[in-house]
């Protein structure tokens, strides 16, 4: 992290800028999703309801940690949108525009009124993009759209755990934010494609379930061609070993991987046992794997009786795949984090200043920013109303 705190500095500009984006969307996928494209510029307007997006209500010895982070770069507009006026004051927005995000239950922007094609209609350059737990369409496209229903339903908790206990969530809200990043990939590619003339608005549905399903790979490929079901293994690998977590004396861990052909051969002279090199039970990646507990009891013996510092030193020096288990303490204190830049110091009014993630990914040419902190409740609604209304004089202005 860096000694001083990093100032805000609305004057920075970044790839998005001149893009606004309304931000219709509550807790976490909308709000990464947002996030992506405000760190690089974007005009991220965020309409609340007058009660607010309820990302501010998790909480953190009575701050509200997440919003400061997931909102930071943005505005905040406060919108009651049963009233008429509130209504009207969105769609004036909406031709300004250039994205529009919402995560309402699928059929509900349509029963206020305001469904993509009367968005399209009235700005046909618009993108909106719909998040819902399973999409805009199928059996499930009613269902309530959380991460954790997405998470046990992609297939991710049926492969995360041990074999003799409970499948296993994530203690995160990963399936929100990995669709949130796809979102922001899907944005900028209707951006782009805009941009080439290859379309004007259109409409992206993005579904939690998906983005998650995605990240496991080839397992129907594997279903398909195999007729077998992969089971949780732990820290272990259905696909390469050795490959699992390792305690070590002192009572550290560490993370290690012999993925390759020549750094598990590499491992098994480290560890004292090259018998192990022509053994038919190790001398190949399959092999390995169907023995796998036996692989492990040997690395594992080895690690025991090693404390962690010394573990690694040994295992880097001589080219293995090794890492420390880290929790979010040790991340603060190691140096490569620190000098990388993984965290900032960010100014922040309750706390003098508040480290956060920083703005990813790192572009050489056009890198993003931190231009405002995260806005409090209806912070620039006045602000945005007379942008409004300096827009609808500039319409007029132009009618023939």
């Amino acid at each position: 992290m860096t000694e001083q705190p990093i100032r805000f500095d609305p004057t920075l500009q970044g790839p998005l800028s001149g893009v606004r984006v309304l931000d219709l969307s509550r807790l976490v996928a909308g709000n990464m999703l947002s996030l992506q494209l405000a760190d690089f510029g974007a005009d991220v307007v965020k309409i609340e309801p007058p009660q607010g997006d309820p990302l501010r209500d998790w909480t953190d010895d009575g701050q509200s940690l997440h919003w400061k982070v997931y909102a930071r770069n943005k505005r905040s507009m406060v919108l009651n949108l049963r009233e008429a006026a509130d209504m009207d004051a969105l769609l004036a927005l909406v031709q300004t525009a250039d994205v529009f995000i919402e995560n309402f239950r699928p059929g509900t922007l349509e029963s206020m009124g305001i469904a993509p094609e009367r968005l399209l209609e009235l700005n046909p350059d618009l993108i909106v993009v719909r998040i819902s737990g399973f999409g805009q369409t199928g059996p499930y496209a009613a269902y309530p759209g959380f991460g954790t229903l997405v998470e046990a339903m992609s297939g991710f908790a049926a492969r995360t755990g041990f074999p003799d206990r409970e499948p296993v969530l994530p203690p995160l809200a990963l399936a929100d934010m990995i669709s949130g990043m796809t979102g922001a990939q899907a944005v900028t590619m209707a951006l782009l494609a805009r941009e080439k003339g290859l379309s004007r608005g259109q409409v992206i549905d993005l579904s939690l379930l998906e983005p998650i399903f995605a990240v496991l790979g080839p397992e129907a490929a594997i279903h398909r061609v195999t007729g077998k079901v992969k089971q949780r293994t732990g820290s272990a690998s259905n696909t390469s070993s050795p490959r699992n977590v390792y305690r070590c004396g002192d009572g550290h861990y560490v993370a290690l991987s012999g993925s390759m052909q020549v750094i598990a051969m590499r491992i098994f002279d480290i560890i004292g046992r090259p018998d192990m090199k022509t053994d038919p039970r190790f001398s190949s990646n399959a092999a390995r794997v169907k023995h796998r507990d036996l692989v492990d009891q040997a690395v594992g013996a080895w690690f025991a009786e090693r404390d962690r510092e010394t573990a690694l030193q040994v295992m880097r020096d001589a080219g293995a795949t090794v890492g420390p288990v880290y929790d979010i303490a040790d991340i603060a204190a190691d140096p490569h984090f620190r000098e990388r830049g993984v965290i900032v110091e960010v100014e922040d009014a309750d706390n003098g200043s508040l480290p956060m993630h920083a703005v990813l990914p790192r572009l050489s040419g056009t890198p993003g920013g931190l231009r405002r902190p995260a806005p409090g409740l209806g912070e620039h609604t006045e602000e945005l109303k007379a942008e409004i209304a300096r827009a609808a004089q500039a319409r007029k202005g132009d009618a023939p």
